[in-house]
């Protein structure tokens, strides 16, 4: 998978990063297990899309104004670690503002990682060309899985599975770009409270 380039100069400024935005500033209700869970999720994607992602994801916070949620890749971990899929889950729910703060920092990277998914999503590429970024995409999915969720769990084992998880993986695809562009917040908000058991 083709990794995005660097934020231009435009993009980076903190100003337009952290533009505010009434929907985002309302408080939210907390996320439900199956929320957590795909919000994670969703996270992880983003780090099989952007071989950068980690370190991305970081700066992006920063440039958010979330830092002092998330100051470090460890206490980004640990916020992360509420969902239960995960090799080690914290127990308890993170407070709305948590899972706002990373709901934000999603949307943010979505429109970083927009056009490998736009490309992913695309019927306009040779069919080969097509299943060949979809290959490399699952296989650094695969190794994200097996090295932080529990590989037990039957829904990771499906996520991995390279043809029955193919559904699952495109969902969380077309998710991704659901929650780019003006108004993403709120729809990948939406979505995340209604996730279904």
């Amino acid at each position: 998978m083709i990794t995005p380039p660097p934020p231009t100069a435009a993009a980076s400024s903190p100003a337009t990063l952290a533009a505010p935005d009434p929907a985002v500033e309302r408080p939210a209700r907390p996320l439900p297990r199956q929320g957590l869970e795909r919000l994670d999720l969703l996270l992880l994607c983003v780090e099989a899309l952007d071989l950068n992602g980690g370190e991305t994801l970081l700066w992006m916070g920063q440039h958010l104004g979330l830092a002092p949620l998330f100051p470090n890749r460890v206490a980004l971990w640990t916020l992360r670690s509420h969902n239960p899929l995960r090799r080690a889950c914290r127990r308890g729910t993170p407070e709305a503002a948590e899972t706002d703060a990373l709901i934000r920092l999603l949307c943010a990277m979505a429109d970083r990682v927009y056009p490998v998914v736009r490309g992913l999503l695309s019927s306009r590429e040779p069919a080969e060309v097509n299943q060949a970024h979809w290959a490399l995409f699952q296989q650094r999915l695969t190794e994200l899985l097996r090295e932080r969720m529990n590989v037990r769990r039957s829904s990771v084992q499906a996520l991995m599975d390279p043809e029955r998880g193919a559904d699952d993986r495109r969902a969380l695809i077309q998710t991704l770009a659901l929650a780019a562009g003006t108004g993403g917040v709120d729809r990948l908000r939406a979505s995340l409270l209604d996730a279904a058991p």
